[in-house]
């Protein structure tokens, strides 16, 4: 049997680091200048992000759900937060959890989710506003404030800096409508969220509209078609993070099914040429440099 001390070693050295990663986490988004957050989708590819030098992670819910052969919104938030807790523990770098929207409607659940991202060891999350159902995809606006008042509070709760992601999907399902997309980031900014992220918009205009609307670090979203801007533009009209969501992953995907193609229909394996080798995957993982 463990005994009670060391229990309460281990919790508070634990506390510990994920208030340090918090507050690390936190500091990024109060610089003068953007910073990209990549989307690993597994143990492996967070290392070898950390291992490139990014300071910190976002998980990725359909880049998940794809190396778990799901669509994504098919995995469940248990099945979720246990991927997210892996990613934690897979290096010393902060890492924020795609939460979708919570796992449920109800604000309470979507409180709960929060606190058990929390003790996952992640130390940022994000909360959308689509439902989930096609025939009404985003949530009434009162409500969607309500849900992120909810997560916000719980955030506020834990004994370590938690920063919690607010996200206005509307572009993501058609509905093109800047203004009401800046109302919702807006109340969202009132009801406790401290990053703003609409995604699906590209315009440099658009995006520097909406820089401009709130006073909280907007994350905005690249490696989708017609996002084209880089780093140096988003950091100039005042960006403060950058994410690319399943992108990483679906470019691993592209190439693979390249190569499965090349075999299948045509025999040859020229595909291998562009392969990094094996020594060279080796020594990044043996280094796990964070």
């Amino acid at each position: 049997m463990v005994p009670l001390a060391l229990l309460r070693n281990q919790r508070d050295l634990t506390m510990t680091t994920q208030t340090e990663k918090g507050q690390a986490f936190r500091a990024l988004h109060q610089r003068d200048h953007a910073f990209i957050i990549p989307n690993p989708w597994d143990i492996g590819t967070a290392r070898l992000l950390a291992h490139l030098g990014f300071e910190a992670l976002a998980s990725t819910s359909a880049g998940y759900a794809c190396s778990m052969g799901l669509g994504d919104y098919e995995v469940g938030r248990e099945a979720m937060i246990a991927h997210v807790a892996a990613l934690a523990s897979a290096t010393n770098l902060p890492v924020s959890a795609d939460l979708e929207n919570g796992f449920a409607d109800a604000p309470g659940v979507v409180a709960k989710t929060i606190s058990l991202a929390a003790a996952a060891g992640v130390v940022g999350g994000s909360i959308e506003d689509a439902t989930g159902r096609a025939e009404h995809p985003i949530y009434e606006q009162a409500l969607a404030a309500e849900r992120v008042r909810a997560a916000a509070e719980s955030a506020r709760a834990l004994g370590f800096p938690f920063t919690l992601t607010a996200r206005a999907e509307n572009y993501l399902h058609g509905r093109c409508d800047l203004r009401d997309t800046i109302q919702r980031l807006q109340a969202y900014q009132d009801a406790g969220a401290d990053v703003l992220y609409a995604p699906g918009l590209t315009s440099e205009d658009d995006i520097a509209t909406l820089v401009r609307s709130v006073d909280r670090p907007v994350n905005v979203l690249m490696g989708i078609p017609g996002a084209s801007l880089n780093l140096s533009a988003l950091s100039a009209i005042g960006v403060r993070r950058v994410s690319v969501g399943s992108a990483l992953a679906r470019t691993a995907l592209s190439a693979f099914l390249r190569a499965a193609r090349e075999m299948r229909e045509h025999g040859t394996f020229t595909f291998a040429e562009e392969a990094a080798s094996g020594r060279e995957i080796a020594a990044m993982f043996e280094t796990r440099q964070t």
